[in-house]
């Protein structure tokens, strides 16, 4: 006997679902190895915190993103294009020079050249927000509506075991080869890259072995209309809907996106440098932040999607605002505890208990101001407004901790969510008009 939830359950069967959790493993992969994983490599090579802080700018990549999204839609790139199609061939593309540039990663030193890893690791950087883009397109083209709740699904989880593999597992490969935790050793970071860098080989094998969505809408070419109405359409005429639907309120609700997530970008660039300087091992720390640190993550995301259900967006919204800000207080205890693993599970579990919470509410809220019309342009728009500032105000971190120590940090990083605050009810006021 058929039953309807057995049925519903066949769509995670469907090739395309399952290739999703492929691509959404190769989206993830590469994110870390930029910021979190690499902050790590460079403290544990006596990079100066206040660089540290700078480098973490490379991740300002995926916030302008939307800058050279258009191009991955209309512009075809030579002999790929005619024998993959439109959005493999961009695909494809970006996965191998990701590869390309974590191979160059792992093979310089940045005590040596630090330059150059600099250089590859914003080539990482722009290849992995262009295989976001073209990996959206493809995800909302591949398969008819009721499936892309099971492709965002799948995506997300290859997405989380990327980021698993990229934190915890980059580190457990360095320390496995790590003669001693005690100095600082290149050859253990050119091994976990290098692995890093065969592991991109799933999203290409996946790229390969995928078919080109059959309906994706043809867009036309920049000839074929003219530059001034294709920059207008693409980029104009979505700012122009959402201040003609938001009026005055925009200004409130585009304040809101741009510093919602501030608490927790800005105290992440110097997490991982904080737990070296505790003492804590990369085992440690791969361990608790990286593997468990992130499973807290998905629960909160969990946790926070039952919420929006039972309490509604703002409120969620506003619960998930509070929270992030005042965890952040908990790594001033533990900057008090010291080499406490203990308290490193308490602190990573709150903390990351509450980023899921507020993920979930922020993506929920962001959802419900798209105009479907220009939903994928919007959605990039906003990701992007909420990623800039705090991205540049975290490249002055290292800084901040140099003159002022780490409890004063941590105190101010929960000290800029109070803002939030205040955004959020002002947001609540007047509900959005979508």
């Amino acid at each position: 006997m058929n039953h309807p939830w057995l049925n519903a359950l066949k769509v995670y069967t469907h090739p395309r679902v399952v290739g999703m959790l492929f691509l959404g493993f190769s989206a993830g992969l590469p994110l870390l190895l930029v910021l979190g994983t690499l902050s790590f490599w460079l403290s544990e090579a006596g990079i100066a915190r206040a660089t540290i802080g700078h480098l973490s700018w490379v991740g300002l990549a995926y916030g302008f993103k939307f800058l050279w999204s258009p191009l991955v839609d209309r512009l075809p790139l030579p002999l790929l294009t005619r024998t993959l199609g439109r959005r493999r061939a961009w695909l494809l593309l970006s996965q191998v020079c990701i590869a390309l540039a974590l191979l160059g990663m792992a093979n310089t030193d940045p005590v040596v050249n630090l330059t150059h890893t600099v250089f590859f690791a914003l080539a990482v950087a722009f290849a992995s927000a262009t295989q976001d883009i073209a990996l959206d397109a493809y995800r909302i083209e591949a398969v008819e509506t009721e499936k892309q709740g099971a492709m965002a699904a799948t995506y997300q989880a290859g997405y989380r075991i990327a980021m698993i593999t990229a934190g915890a597992g980059a580190l457990w490969i360095a320390a496995a080869f790590d003669p001693s935790e005690a100095a600082y050793d290149f050859h253990p970071w050119q091994v976990a890259y290098t692995a890093m860098a065969a592991l991109m080989g799933i999203g290409i094998l996946t790229t390969l072995i995928i078919r080109e969505p059959e309906h994706a809408t043809p867009l036309p070419r920049i000839a074929e209309q003219g530059f001034g109405r294709w920059l207008a359409t693409s980029f104009v005429q979505p700012f122009v809907d959402f201040f003609a639907r938001f009026k005055w309120q925009a200004l409130v609700l585009l304040a809101l996106i741009a510093v919602y997530r501030i608490s927790d970008v800005v105290m992440g660039v110097m997490s991982n440098p904080f737990y070296q300087e505790m003492g804590f091992t990369k085992d440690e720390v791969a361990t608790v932040s990286k593997v468990y640190g992130v499973i807290m993550t998905i629960a909160g995301a969990g946790l926070g999607g039952l919420l929006v259900m039972r309490m509604g967006v703002m409120r969620t919204l506003m619960l998930g605002a509070l929270l992030s800000a005042a965890t952040n207080l908990l790594f001033v205890w533990l900057t008090g505890r010291g080499h406490d693993v203990g308290a490193l599970v308490f602190t990573v579990s709150a903390d990351n208990l509450s980023a899921g919470i507020a993920s979930s509410a922020f993506v929920a809220y962001l959802s419900s101001l798209v105009n479907q019309a220009y939903s994928a342009t919007q959605y990039a728009l906003f990701t992007s407004v909420m990623l800039l500032l705090p991205k540049f105000i975290a490249g002055f971190s290292g800084e901040f901790v140099d003159a002022y120590g780490w409890a004063a940090f941590f105190t101010g990083t929960a000290a800029i969510g109070i803002p939030v605050l205040l955004l959020v009810w002002l947001a609540g006021r007047t509900p959005p008009r979508g």
